[in-house]
């Protein structure tokens, strides 16, 4: 702790008198500064013990006052004024002042020199600092010592915690809480969610983080918190919440910090490590879905503990043109992973970049907490679609590939989030006919018929969608349009003409309805 008002007027050796301002003495001093300026605050930055003689004071009492309020305003922890000087008494003015804005005042007696006074306050801060460091390293080292031994990262959280005196939480990349020390404040620590996801959306390492009163937290058990994120390549691995009674020391900083870096490191590893792993990872899946499955299995066995086992989906997400997906597809496959490894479900991810933009493929149990994290957070991210498969059995991955690149496909069009399999099986196909090539398609088809109703007599496209709706049936049709049937013969047979094609051909017939279809709102 740094030195007091109350440890300096202790001292005996300095016989240092208290007149104002008692009440404050718990002030801790960060310098003692000497000046006989009547407005000295130009040189102040706050936290001084300031000493005069009183030179330049003045002798009234507005000047007193005045001198008073410059000092206070400036952060000035405390007043000494040397007597047997300028003044052979601390004016009384002087004293009401201090009194008035409680800031403390000392008479300092003619045989204590300010050095004195300065020697002992820069001893105890040499102490202090001392004792930051010694305690910073005995604190680190034991940090360490925790993050090398068994569950590295619970027992780093618990000896922070132990450390600091209060709690401490670690979360995971996707918010999650992970782990708590002590177990009471994981009701504390579940506050901090919405904190947590804030943070989340901002690189990482960041800066940014939260002190103060924890939001949302009742009267009776409010803490001070502080929360960081961890991460070394501007992707949040986790993140760690400390909470204490008082607002932490610079001591307890550099014990945050230690721990901060620590976690970071156990939860980041190396680079090569984790490139080499997804690197297998994804050679895997992609032996899984070329019906390799038995050799996977061996592969997997030996390096991930094997493979999904059980009904499986393929997911598959994706961008429209245009959208930047690499950070948002890198942090989807982070969650994917993250919600695997805290419950100990298996899953194959892998990343590619194709004609149509990169892909990240997640091979997962189906509806296991892979999945749903999938769904979860694919919703966050603007612009970014998943397609989902129907559920399979891992010898049919490669089939189930296929089902999810066609529903994101769908959801890419359509502009929707996610899209399943069996919605794209058991819905209507003209959801499909939104793409700009099969758009073309159909003007160009259509436009002589239509070309001739803004010219000439006859709806042609109108009784072509109603016969064709009809099947061909004459009277059916004509009864629809409120013509003669010969009427409507007359107009199939302008439509064969203007085409150059065929009704009776089903191709022709078929084409002719999608793009009349595919021209309706």
């Amino acid at each position: 702790m740094p030195p007091t008002l109350a440890s300096v007027v202790r001292n005996t050796s300095l016989h240092l008198t208290v007149l104002a301002g008692a009440d404050h003495l718990e002030r801790p001093v960060r310098w003692v500064h000497t000046s006989e300026l009547d407005d000295p605050t130009p040189f102040l930055e706050g936290g001084e013990l300031l000493l005069t003689t009183g030179i330049k004071l003045g002798r009234t009492a507005a000047q007193l006052q005045a001198y008073v309020h410059r000092l206070a305003d400036a952060g000035v922890v405390g007043l000494g004024l040397g007597v047997g000087l300028s003044h052979t008494e601390v004016p009384q003015p002087l004293v009401d002042a201090a009194a008035q804005r409680g800031l403390p005042l000392l008479r300092v007696p003619e045989p204590t020199p300010f050095i004195a006074i300065s020697k002992v306050v820069s001893a105890a801060l040499a102490a202090e600092q001392y004792e930051a460091v010694t305690t910073s390293f005995e604190a680190q080292e034991e940090l360490t010592r925790a993050a090398l031994g068994k569950d590295g990262t619970t027992a780093v959280v618990r000896r922070l915690a132990a450390r600091l005196g209060g709690w401490a939480a670690l979360y995971d990349g996707s918010g999650a809480l992970s782990v708590v020390a002590p177990d009471w404040a994981a009701r504390r620590a579940g506050r901090l969610a919405a904190e947590v996801d804030r943070l989340r959306r901002r690189p990482a390492p960041s800066s940014a983080a939260l002190q103060g009163r924890a939001p949302g937290i009742d009267t009776a058990d409010e803490d001070y918190v502080v929360v960081q994120s961890l991460g070394a390549d501007r992707r949040a691995r986790g993140f760690l919440a400390v909470g204490t009674e008082d607002r932490i020391t610079p001591t307890e900083r550099y014990v945050l910090n230690a721990a901060v870096a620590l976690l970071t490191l156990t939860l980041e590893r190396s680079r090569e490590l984790r490139q080499a792993e997804e690197r297998m990872g994804a050679a895997l899946l992609r032996m899984v879905l070329a019906g390799e499955v038995a050799t996977a299995r061996q592969v997997a066995a030996g390096l991930f503990g094997g493979l999904p086992e059980g009904t499986v989906r393929v997911l598959v997400a994706g961008a429209g043109q245009g959208v930047d997906a690499g950070e948002p597809l890198g942090e989807l496959g982070d969650r994917a992973e993250q919600a695997g490894s805290r419950v100990g479900e298996k899953l194959l991810v892998a990343r590619e970049d194709g004609a149509h933009g990169p892909r990240l493929m997640v091979l997962a149990l189906d509806n296991g907490a892979v999945h749903r994290a999938c769904l979860g957070a694919v919703e966050e991210h603007e612009g970014l679609s998943l397609g989902v498969s129907a559920p399979a059995a891992l010898e049919d991955a490669g089939t189930a590939h296929a089902q999810a690149e066609r529903a994101l496909a769908v959801a890419l069009r359509g502009g929707r989030r996610s899209v399943d399999h069996e919605e794209v099986g058991a819905g209507s196909l003209l959801p499909l006919l939104g793409e700009d090539a099969v758009t073309a398609f159909a003007e160009g088809l259509l436009r002589p018929l239509r070309e001739h109703d803004r010219t000439a007599r006859g709806d042609l496209v109108a009784s072509l969608r109603a016969w064709l709706s009809r099947h061909g049936q004459w009277d059916a049709a004509a009864a629809d349009l409120g013509v003669h049937r010969h009427t409507l013969r007359y107009r199939m047979r302008r439509v064969e003409e203007l085409l150059g094609r065929s009704l009776d051909d089903t191709d022709v017939r078929m084409e002719l309805w999608l793009a009349l279809r595919s021209g309706e709102e």
